[in-house]
């Protein structure tokens, strides 16, 4: 097989590779000595297989340093922050070991980050500063059913009385009306006071609407005979006089079925220069698997997640403001599945592709679209393939980021479901009438596909696998460059490492791409072992990078304001034909809606080159960027960090 995929690779290089196989085709015992795997190498270390194709590398840290990264965010000091938290790992979370790391790419160095909480399936993104917000993370693991052995659930928590709210604390005990039976909260939980309503003609009073407060409980003993049935009524033990008649809980059954991670409300800063967490307030919402998306005004929205008791948070969205370090509810509810690809619009608008990380309702937030923030309407756009195959797709706004074209690569289906995609779907968010159409199709269905823009403009597509989790040994060795312009993708060298659940990719400063993470459920073809998380990071270095020199960059300012221009020294002044300033990524189960490519308009005298930043905030938002040149051949400087405040 291997001998098989050398041949078909080969025929990429060019005469001189043919001559070679044809040599080896008359040579029986030569080819033989050679050893199938040996010759494979050979071939793609040729330096014109390389410029044909690119080349992958595995970067294996020393044992102490490796962990099962989940996510990764470039930071604008050039290295890259990994975070496992936990690492999917129930054992390190009855531990309470949770781990990051900082890797420079350039000096090959690693170290260890204190990492304060469980930042496993957190959100991110870059702040205009240059840190992280860190947003969410995993306050319990999911039980399977049959691992459950106290029955719980959600209880909701009524309060009517429209004077004052009611705090509960952890502990508290609800029995049943009907059931007689007692379950016992794990939390605190606040629940507001009860609105009041009048008639708005006569303003004559009408009626109250409790205020709400949902809280998990589960039962004092195990067993099946504490589950209940059906719903009932609760009553509060503690509670006196007004706040007894006041207070109650409603909750369906409570059983002993499987329980789904629940999230936290933890909020942190990473700053990239003391290389340390620092603590935010935290958000009104737990979440866990939440996307955050910078806004142009620099604030962040917060959205979707698991809460604190293991239900997709009720489309209670909310706005972290970098300035006071602290969140605020959005005025109106909007619910979408976990890790929504949401992309900030030139218009100020979000733009929901559909693809998600799964979580939630299969009717429920699931249509792509556009979101009005401000009015909360949602404007669904049509034409999209495969609907019901969105789930763990991967979504990238296509360079250059003032085109508002977006690509959607595969998915699968809800959930556990076998079912994927081969599919790519593109749409122009400037049309009059936006509409998905069909792109070029991939090989196979493929779900967890990873996505990195280049500087040339073109996107490396690469990895994931066909069935859930890589489950059948179906991870995808391939990748992919996809050209824009053309609407093609052209096949490239194959990765050497399967990549499937949490992983990610990011693009390096020097114009090469990191993978990391893979985390498959099962280690073997028939599922008789359990996976193994991979430790190791792969770099791709594209054929841009095998083409000789490579354009310089040097001096220029740092600081960049929108609107702009910045002169910069390149004694390849006079070959460049593009510039561009891509945003750092931040990466987690194929999410990365920081990630965008801005055409910058540029001119070029001598050994000077002056390029100005467009004026629109929503477009370039407030950041730390990588300024890019790239010359006639397509090959990329080395980026320059720039700051746009």
């Amino acid at each position: 097989m291997k001998g098989r995929a050398g041949f078909r690779r080969a025929r990429r290089v060019g005469l001189g590779a043919v001559v070679v196989l044809a040599l080896a085709g008359t040579n029986g015992p030569w080819l033989y000595r050679f050893g199938a795997g040996r010759y494979h190498q050979y071939v793609i270390d040729r330096p014109g297989y390389k410029a044909a194709n690119g080349h992958w590398d595995i970067v294996e840290f020393p044992r102490k340093y490796r962990q099962d990264t989940i996510h990764a965010v470039l930071l604008h000091t050039g290295k890259v922050l990994l975070v496992a938290g936990s690492g999917n790992n129930q054992a390190n979370f009855d531990a309470r070991r949770f781990d990051s790391r900082l890797w420079d790419p350039v000096k090959g160095t690693v170290r260890k980050v204190p990492t304060p909480t469980d930042l496993f399936c957190t959100g991110h993104t870059q702040l205009a500063d240059g840190s992280v917000l860190i947003a969410g993370g995993t306050k319990r693991y999911e039980k399977l059913k049959g691992d459950v052995t106290k029955a719980g659930g959600l209880m909701i928590v009524h309060n009517e009385n429209p004077d004052r709210p009611v705090t509960l604390p952890a502990g508290t005990v609800f029995t049943g009306r009907a059931n007689g039976k007692t379950f016992v909260s794990k939390d605190p939980v606040l629940v507001p006071r009860a609105k009041k309503n009048f008639d708005r003609r006569t303003g004559r009073f009408l009626s109250n609407t409790p205020g709400l407060g949902r809280i998990y409980v589960e039962a004092r003993r195990s067993g099946a005979r504490y589950e209940t049935g059906t719903q009932d009524n609760y009553r509060v033990q503690g509670l006196t006089g007004a706040d007894a008649r006041n207070t109650y809980g409603i909750a369906q059954k409570l059983a002993l079925d499987k329980k789904d991670f629940q999230g936290i409300r933890d909020t942190y800063e990473f700053d990239p220069v003391a290389e340390r967490y620092l603590k935010a307030d935290p958000m009104h919402e737990a979440r866990w698997y939440p996307t955050l998306t910078t806004l142009g005004d620099g604030t962040v929205l917060g959205v979707s997640g698991l809460d604190d008791i293991g239900q997709l948070v009720p489309g209670k969205n909310e706005i972290f403001d970098p300035a006071t370090r602290k969140w605020t509810y959005t005025p109106k509810t909007r619910q979408f599945p976990t890790y929504p690809a949401l992309f900030l619009m030139a218009d100020g608008k979000l733009f929901y592709s559909g693809s998600n990380a799964g979580y939630g309702p299969a009717d429920v937030g699931r249509d792509p679209g556009v979101w009005d923030l401000r009015s909360n309407r949602f404007t669904k756009v049509p034409g999209m393939s495969d609907p019901q195959l969105l789930e763990t797709s991967g979504t990238v706004l296509l360079p250059p980021a003032q085109d508002e074209k977006y690509l959607v690569v595969g998915g699968g289906g809800v959930g556990e479901s076998r079912r994927s995609s081969k599919r790519t779907r593109l749409i122009d968010l400037t049309a009059r009438h936006p509409r998905f159409t069909d792109g070029p199709p991939l090989e196979k269905g493929t779900r967890y596909p990873q996505s990195s823009i280049l500087p040339d403009d073109s996107v490396l597509v690469s990895g994931g696998s066909a069935d859930y989790r890589g489950r059948g040994a179906s991870d995808i060795r391939q990748a992919r460059l996809y050209d824009p312009a053309s609407n093609t993708f052209r096949r490239v060298a194959d990765p050497l490492v399967g990549r499937d659940y949490h992983a990610g990719s990011i693009l390096l400063p020097d114009g090469r791409v990191m993978f990391f993470g893979s985390d498959p459920l099962y280690g073997d073809r028939a599922g008789t072992r359990p996976g193994t998380f991979e430790q190791r990071i792969e770099i791709y270095t594209p054929p841009y990078l095998y083409r000789g020199a490579r354009p310089t960059l040097s001096g220029g300012p740092r600081t960049l304001a929108r609107g702009a221009s910045g002169t910069f020294t390149s004694p390849h002044a006079a070959a460049i034909r593009k510039a561009r300033l891509i945003r750092p990524s931040a990466s987690t189960h194929v999410t990365d809606v920081d990630q965008r490519s801005i055409a910058l308009d540029f001119t070029a005298s001598g050994d000077q080159v002056t390029v100005t930043v467009p004026k629109n905030r929503n477009l370039v938002q407030s950041g730390w960027y990588m300024l890019f040149v790239t010359d006639a051949r397509g090959t990329p400087s080395t980026a320059r960090w720039v700051r746009v405040p």
